[in-house]
């Protein structure tokens, strides 16, 4: 019996020590477990990169539908500003327009009053010097009779 029996019999004790003790199973179970734990890991994982995924969309479907909307608002903007540009000219243009008017008219008036104005202011010259004229030259008799035949035609004239 030398010493290789004897190594020989402490490794086949030290084995079926090994297995009395259930060391491989609970070897076995403890790999399985990791082996479970690592799969829930990736399986968690795996549904925490969906949900994200998910989520990434559903913000960039919510991204371009709000720069569609700002391109909106700004094209309806600019479109308020150009007609409230054009409706504002119109106006302009429409009280220039009438105020130009006014203004012509009371230069057309102020024209007529002021031919007017002169007319009555000759006539008025034009009746003393005839006057003046009248009654340097014209006496008496000749003077009523000339008198009375204006009054006539004025008279004439107004009716």
């Amino acid at each position: 019996m030398d010493a290789s029996f004897w190594a020989l019999v402490g490794l086949v004790l030290f084995f079926a020590l090994i297995i009395y003790l259930k060391v491989p199973g609970k070897i076995t179970s403890g790999l399985d477990k990791r082996a479970d734990d690592i799969k829930d890991e990736l399986e968690k994982a795996r549904r925490l990169r969906e949900e994200a995924q998910a989520l990434l969309s559903d913000y960039q479907r919510k991204r371009h539908e709000a720069e569609e909307e700002a391109t909106a608002i700004v094209a309806e903007a600019n479109a308020e500003a150009e007609r409230l540009t054009a409706e504002t000219n119109r106006a302009l243009e429409e009280v220039i327009s009438r105020r130009s008017k006014a203004a012509e008219d009371k230069i057309a008036q102020a024209e007529t009053q002021a031919i007017a104005e002169v007319r009555s202011k000759a006539a008025d010259i034009a009746v003393q010097a005839a006057e003046g004229m009248l009654t340097a030259k014209v006496k008496d008799k000749v003077a009523d009779d000339i008198l009375s035949d204006s009054i006539s035609q004025v008279k004439a004239n107004l009716n």
